[in-house]
């Protein structure tokens, strides 16, 4: 600007010398009015030297929601937004597994005006979900099929699938006829007896890996007879494992002992009462029976949802068998099949006596598996123990694995004297994809349709069940959880095929030197699906949706929220029960 002022100036110089040399003709007055017509307005600039006027961006004003002390009995302490792209996480304790925790998708983060506006309501934020994930999702048919679309403006790298189509199937074999007649490209866990099918076609190609689980038959202890200590152990007795998991699990599956797998270390435990399990004993557990009031046994139900796990993949067989294995020892049971979302509110509304379920890993901390389930005031299992309690939660918070191991087998060795379930099995798994599908990983956590690529540039994807939702903070389901990884990112996420924490939303994190702060630096640029953009005060909603039961958006789906007591223990403001 300057350089053209000065290039101006030059020339009026210049101009001004020539009329001179003209004789001043440049004094003479014009005959003809030399204003432009009035029809046109006049021509006006602002100097040179003047920048534009641009309206100042509004100031940040960042968000907190923290607790008044720990004595509430949650991990949390504080939530904050220190500036646009930067949240601090106060906690009341130590956490070695904290990382993956906020990688779990379970938290994934939500637009902060947007959630207000849905009011937190799951079904209403699910009619036109928006995250920052790699897919947007373009229609939901209920109980036909899900379409996403790949989103344009994704932070990461451009999705390599253009379109992506969840549809589902009960039935491994069903599953299968879709791979085989080409109307799937990848389907979810086929039958173990079809592997072998599998491998010996060459449009087809077998995925194994290795995951986490266990298989469980649970008992709630305020609902009777299983309220009484005996009858839990008399049953635990009657189980043949080895035999269920011979007849229906595929090889390499294993007799689970423990609640954990063997590969937790710490968690799994090599000594102590809590090592073994009770032994098959079915004259022991009729002589248990008698002593707990039942000589001629007694009737119940038992509970199970018709979808296909990896730690349970022959759903219908398992259940019969366990109806026939206790019925040797006087326990006559109904089976009761039950739609799956309305049997994981039942169970964990602990309304469930009886009930056949299990637990893939969340993350690689035997903290997913015990705190979840027996220390976060949940009511799957009835009232919790407390002296059970008290170890899983002292073993939570200690950074010396040997230390944790000590309490984990006193754990074990209490999960055994009181009995809240029956270990079954851990399981193994594959998935099936079209052999022309390139750049496939699966693991123990994620699939990474994203990079997948296909001719067409569309991959349909069969899996057992629909999802419930398309939000997940107040859901445990697993087709409903792969369904969220396509829409929505959280903080941090999992390398594909592996466990690893890695940067997603948070480009980087800083813990302080005893591990109670945890700060973490967001990525810039990044937009939801509806345009809005993406801070701090977006992490800090989310959160406290989940964390403050007094918060408005505090709603969800079941309002359970159950993945968030299992990570972080109790809510803030919880009512009193």
């Amino acid at each position: 600007m300057k350089r053209n002022l000065f290039a101006l100036l030059s020339l009026l110089v210049l101009a001004s010398m020539i009329l001179s040399a003209c004789g001043g003709a440049a004094t003479e007055a014009p005959a003809e009015p030399t204003e432009p017509p009035a029809t046109e307005p006049p021509h006006t600039e602002a100097p040179a030297t003047e920048a534009p006027a641009t309206e100042a961006p509004p100031a940040f004003t960042g968000e907190k929601v923290e607790a008044a002390d720990c004595s509430y009995g949650g991990e949390f302490k504080s939530i904050e937004a220190v500036d646009q792209y930067t949240v601090k996480f106060s906690l009341c304790y130590p956490d070695p597994a904290f990382l993956s925790k906020v990688a779990f998708i379970a938290f994934g983060i939500q637009d902060a005006d947007y959630l207000t506006e849905m009011g937190g309501d799951s079904a209403k934020l699910s009619e036109a979900p928006n995250g920052t994930g790699p897919f947007k999702v373009s229609e939901w048919v209920r109980g036909d099929h899900i379409t996403f679309e790949a989103n344009p403006d994704f932070w990461g790298e451009a999705p390599t699938i253009d379109t992506l189509i969840f549809r589902w199937s009960a039935e491994a074999s069903a599953r299968l006829l879709e791979l085989q007649s080409g109307t799937a490209d990848g389907i979810f866990l086929p039958s173990e007896d079809d592997y072998e099918t599998i491998q010996g076609d060459s449009s087809l190609a077998l995925y194994p890996y290795e995951t986490g689980n266990i298989f469980y038959i649970g008992m709630n202890n305020t609902i009777a007879p299983f309220d009484n200590d005996q009858v839990r152990q008399a049953v635990a007795m009657a189980i043949n494992k080895q035999q269920i998991v011979d007849n229906f699990y595929p090889a390499g599956s294993a007799v689970a002992e423990q609640f954990v797998p063997p590969s937790f270390s710490p968690g799994f435990s090599t000594s102590g009462d809590g090592a073994k399990w009770h032994e098959y004993d079915p004259e022991g557990a009729k002589a248990l029976l008698a002593e707990a009031g039942f000589p001629n046994g007694f009737e119940a139900t038992i509970s199970y949802r018709d979808v296909v796990r990896v730690y349970l993949p022959n759903v219908n067989q398992v259940v019969q068998e366990i109806q026939a294995q206790l019925a040797e020892v006087g326990i006559k049971v109904t089976i009761n099949k039950v739609e799956s979302g309305p049997f994981l509110e039942s169970v964990a509304a602990g309304e469930q006596g009886l009930f056949l379920l299990g637990w893939g890993m969340d993350y690689p901390d035997s903290t997913n598996f015990y705190d979840f389930h027996f220390a976060s005031d949940a009511a799957r299992f009835g009232n919790e123990w407390p002296d059970l309690v008290e170890e899983i939660k002292a073993a939570a918070q200690l950074g010396d694995p040997v230390e944790r191991q000590t309490h984990y087998d006193n754990v074990n060795a209490l999960i055994k004297e009181h009995v809240p379930m029956i270990p079954v099995a851990h399981g193994t798994t594959a998935n099936a994809m079209k052999a022309e599908v390139g750049n496939v990983v699966m693991g123990p956590l994620n699939e990474n349709f994203e990079q997948m690529t296909t001719p067409s540039g569309q991959l349909v994807w069969v899996q057992s069940a629909e999802p419930i939702m398309l939000t997940c903070g107040d859901e445990t389901d697993g087709e409903t959880l792969r369904a969220c990884e396509q829409v929505y990112n959280s903080l941090l996420g999992y390398e594909f095929g592996g466990v690893k924490p890695i940067p997603a939303l948070a480009e980087s994190w800083e813990p302080n030197t005893d591990a109670t702060e945890w700060t973490f630096t967001l990525r810039h640029g990044v937009t939801f699906h509806n345009g809005a953009t993406f801070d701090a005060n977006d992490v800090v909603a989310t959160y406290a949706a989940l964390w403050d039961a007094s918060n408005p958006n505090h709603k969800g789906n079941t309002g359970v929220f159950e993945y968030f007591t299992g990570f972080f223990s109790q809510f803030l403001n919880a009512p009193p029960q």
